[in-house]
């Protein structure tokens, strides 16, 4: 959902540079959650296979 929800405001824009000063604020910011969420399931992915892992972390 996060990633049409990017196209769209992208496509609204008539922008999809995120380089660029113009890109939309909305695609930015989705984009940087995105990111985040995907980072946070590789790193609760890890540890579901490793939960010695866990044990280190905490």
């Amino acid at each position: 959902m996060l990633e049409a929800d990017i196209q769209e405001e992208e496509r609204k824009a008539g922008n999809a540079d995120t380089g660029s000063a113009t890109y939309p604020m909305l695609a930015r910011t989705l984009r940087t959650r995105l990111d985040n969420l995907r980072a946070s399931i590789a790193l609760l992915e890890r540890r579901r296979e490793n939960p010695s892992e866990l044990a280190r972390a905490a």
